[in-house]
Parts: C-alpha cells; sequence; structure tokens
C-alpha cells in the first residue's frame, strides 16, 4: 500500500516537530543563567582536526563534560587531519545555525575565511591552538613559549649547557612552531647542544610511526643522549625506539603534554621519559566551552587567553605515587584549574 504525497508531508512533519519537542524537552536550562542558557536551547559544534592521541582525546572529554554542565547541545566533527574536511565541517556547523563553534587545531590558512564567515553571520567563535587572526575570535592556547622552555630548563638542569640532541618537530601548526622558537633559542644560547638530528609525522598512529624513525635516527646516531619531543604522541614514540634499541640508561627523553597513558609509561622501571611540561588537556577543553559561553551570552572573555603550564618530572610521580591524570590535579595544585580562567559565577564547574 502506497502513502499520498499530502500524508507523507504530514508524517514528516509531524517526526520534525516531536523531533524538536524532544529536544526542548530535554534542554531544561541553566537556573540563574543569562540567555539564552536560561533557556536552554543552546547548539554548539567543536570542530577538531586531530582527536587521536591521549592529549586531543582529554581534550575532548573536557569539552563534553562542561557542555553537559552547561546543558547545551553538542555537535562534534572530526576532520582527521585533513585541513579541506574541517573546512567543510566548520561551513556545515554554519548551515546548522549553531549558537557557537569552538575550532581545534587546524591549518589557519584554509580555515579563516569560513571562519569570518561565520562570525559574520553572528555565530560565536573560539580557537583552540590555532591563530585565526580575528579580532572577534578568542584565542585560547595553552602557553607554547613556556611549555618549551619547562621542559628545556629540566634538560639543561640534569645534562648541563652540551649534549647531542634528536629533536621530534613538524612544522605548520601553531603550538609546535612556538615551541620551535623556543628550541633554537636555547640552542643559541647554548652552543654545546648539538642537533645531531630532526624527525617526526603525524601519520597515525603516531607514536608507532615516530617509533619507525626514532629507530633509524638511533642507529644512525649512537651518540645521541638527550631527546625532545614537545608533543606527548612523539616521546612516546621515541621511548618505543629506546627501549628497543636498550638505551634507556644513556637517553633522556624530555617532551610537552600528559595523560593517564603517559603517566604510566613515565613510570615505568628504568623509564627514559624523564620530564613533561604539560596543562590538563581536560581543563583546556572546559575553558573552550566556558569562553564561548560567555561570548553567547554576550559576556567578554577576553581576546587571547594562555593556559600555563607544570613541569612534571619522572620523580615527582613516583614520590607523589601519581596514578592518572586526576590525581596529578590532586597532587599538583598547579596542574588543576587553578587559573580559573574563563569562569564566570554562573558557569558551573567540573572535576
Amino acid at each position: 500500500m502506497t502513502a499520498s504525497p499530502k500524508r507523507f508531508v504530514r508524517h514528516l512533519l509531524a517526526a520534525v516537530l516531536l523531533a524538536s519537542l524532544g529536544w526542548q524537552a530535554q534542554a531544561k536550562g541553566l537556573p540563574g543563567a543569562p540567555a539564552p542558557f536560561d533557556k536552554g536551547e543552546v547548539q554548539i559544534a567543536l570542530v577538531g582536526y586531530l582527536f587521536s592521541g591521549d592529549f586531543p582525546e582529554a581534550y575532548l572529554q573536557g569539552v563534553e563534560k562542561q557542555a553537559a554542565a552547561l546543558d547545551v547541545k553538542l555537535r562534534i566533527f572530526d576532520a582527521r587531519q585533513q585541513a579541506a574536511s574541517q573546512r567543510e565541517m566548520i561551513e556545515r556547523a554554519i548551515d546548522l545555525g549553531v549558537d557557537g563553534i569552538i575550532v581545534q587545531l587546524g591549518l589557519a590558512e584554509t580555515l579563516r575565511d569560513s571562519v569570518d564567515k561565520a562570525v559574520a553571520k553572528g555565530i560565536k567563535v573560539v580557537a583552540f591552538d590555532v591563530d585565526l587572526n580575528n579580532p572577534r575570535v578568542t584565542q585560547i592556547e595553552q602557553d607554547h613559549h613556556a611549555i618549551a622552555q619547562l621542559a628545556l630548563d629540566k634538560a639543561l638542569q640534569d645534562n648541563g649547557p652540551a649534549f647531542n640532541a634528536g629533536y621530534v618537530y613538524i612544522g605548520g601548526f601553531t603550538p609546535m612552531e612556538r615551541r620551535d622558537e623556543i628550541w633554537r633559542q636555547v640552542k643559541a644560547a647554548n652552543p654545546g647542544i648539538v642537533e645531531k638530528a630532526r624527525f617526526g609525522t603525524l601519520n597515525p598512529p603516531i607514536a608507532n610511526s615516530v617509533a619507525d624513525q626514532a629507530s633509524a635516527v638511533l642507529r644512525a646516531n649512537p651518540d645521541i643522549n638527550v631527546i625532545f619531543a614537545p608533543f606527548d604522541e612523539f616521546a612516546k614514540g621515541a621511548k618505543i625506539a629506546v627501549d628497543e634499541a636498550g638505551r634507556a640508561a644513556k637517553i633522556r627523553i624530555y617532551s610537552a603534554d600528559i595523560s593517564t597513558a603517559d603517566i604510566q609509561i613515565m613510570k615505568e622501571p628504568d623509564s627514559a621519559w624523564t620530564a613533561t611540561a604539560a596543562i590538563n588537556p581536560q581543563v583546556a577543553g572546559a575553558i573552550s566551552v566556558r569562553s564561548l559561553a560567555m561570548l553567547i551570552a554576550g559576556e567578554d572573555p577576553g581576546r587571547r587567553l594562555l593556559v600555563p603550564p607544570t613541569l612534571i618530572s619522572r620523580q615527582q610521580l613516583l614520590d607523589l605515587d601519581v596514578k592518572n591524570v586526576r590525581d596529578l590535579a590532586r597532587k599538583v595544585p598547579a596542574f588543576g584549574d587553578s587559573a580559573a580562567i574563563a569562569s564566570p559565577a554562573w558557569i558551573p564547574k567540573v572535576d
């Protein structure tokens, strides 16, 4: 039996109405919050360039938790490291009529015109670790200069001003390029530091791909005694290669970022992963949502928000018996959300 066109249209409209009513029923709103959060009908999009790896996954968890606490509808778009796809996903979010967009990482030159289009349509935008060069976009960044400086200061403290280094790096991304600025400054100030090899890749799985490169580098450069790997997936790959080469007692690894998995690897017996400088990735995700919420509510979180890092050593993790990232935030308060960035009283805090 075939339904008439009119009956089909009526059924379709009824389905759309029910879906709309279902969303409205779920959206309870936030008592005491400014409009539109008091109504509970806010929709935001997270358009991410990279969600693979411990740090991006923890960042995503922070976004999800804070969005749930604010009772907003969150749409997640994963570009899987494809710049053109990320651009298309921003366009799709615009077409969906979301109230705000979080842009996570990516290639700024590919995204700027789409972001400008979103802003022109009145959609609020925040960007995490990608500089979109738009005065109406709030930039949320790890303090990449401080991250690299903390890690390299520790390397100098442990190894002195002269060592042979392997450097894991890939250009084209704001975090890596800003960390690289400090690496170049430190090398210039300490001529005894010799960069024996530079390598790096984002081919998934990143750690395994870097491990393959690092193995070749260590075979070609048996005198390397320090590896600077300013991304935790890079550090994991370097450690795999160091372990396979049986050189854990002769090489120290210094990195950026941290996760629960990283903590366990750093605490392994005789681990070469000596120290890392990091922010709490879940806190960064929560800050991204909070700052976007402030923009949507007509408040000003600031043009540029810098999230300060903390130096975390392997010895510290062992001494404090740190088990995971949440435990680290409890035992090292500076690693938690102590900076209280973009934290108006009406926005619920999350652990």
